[in-house]
Formats: C-alpha cells, sequence, structure tokens
C-alpha cells in the first residue's frame, strides 16, 4: 500500500511563512515529478510548484517568488516553503507524485489527503 502523508498546514497571519513537508511510504518507486497542488472553495484544484527527479522546478505564476519547492529524493519527501503568504493562498494543499508500485504494475499519480493551508488575521 502506498501512502502519501502531508504535515506543516495550520493558521497564519498574511506575511508569515509555513513549510509543508509530503512523505511517501509503501511500494513505491518515484520515478518522475513530486510536488503540490491545492483547492480552494468553489474553485478546481491547481498546480502549485513540482519539482523534476533532476530538480527543475515550474511554479504557479500567483505563487513565483514567494514558495519554494525542494524534494530529497533518499526519503521520497517533498517539501513546500511558503513565504510571504496571503488571503487567497487558503486552500487545502495536497501532495502528488509520480510513482510505480509492483502491485500497480505501472506508473501512476498518487495523491496525500490533503492539509489545510488558512491565512488570516
Amino acid at each position: 500500500q502506498v501512502l502519501l502523508v502531508e504535515s506543516g498546514g495550520g493558521l497564519v497571519q498574511p506575511g508569515g511563512s509555513l513549510r509543508l513537508s509530503c512523505a511517501a511510504s509503501g511500494s513505491i518507486f518515484i520515478i518522475g515529478h513530486m510536488g503540490w497542488y491545492r483547492q480552494a472553495p468553489g474553485n478546481q484544484r491547481e498546480l502549485v510548484a513540482r519539482v523534476t527527479p533532476t530538480g527543475i522546478t515550474n511554479y504557479a505564476d500567483s505563487v513565483k517568488g514567494r514558495f519554494t519547492v525542494s524534494r530529497d529524493n533518499a526519503k521520497t519527501t517533498v517539501y513546500l516553503q511558503m513565504n510571504s503568504l496571503k488571503p487567497e493562498d487558503t486552500a487545502v494543499y495536497y501532495c502528488n507524485v509520480e510513482g510505480y508500485s509492483d502491485s500497480v504494475g505501472y506508473a501512476m499519480d498518487y495523491w496525500g489527503n490533503g492539509t489545510l493551508v488558512t491565512v488570516s488575521s
């Protein structure tokens, strides 16, 4: 069984910072991108940031310069450092990885259950 466990969400004031972590466990080989999506109430899920195995990153325009995505391949963990947070960053943040599991037999996207980030004074 493959599990993605997110941590680090919570309530923060505008201008503050949070660091999200997502650790993959179980019989999975991370073969592709690792990253984060978010979904605010009434909105579709959107890409926030992701990083390839070689360290190439891409970000949503709305978070460029404020958020930094990174990965630790040895720990199969992906991080999202969020600085200068704004109320519009409020959403449930989901971890996403591209991996292979023998139990499935092919590569696919795996998702965490999400962690809530609330930016409010």
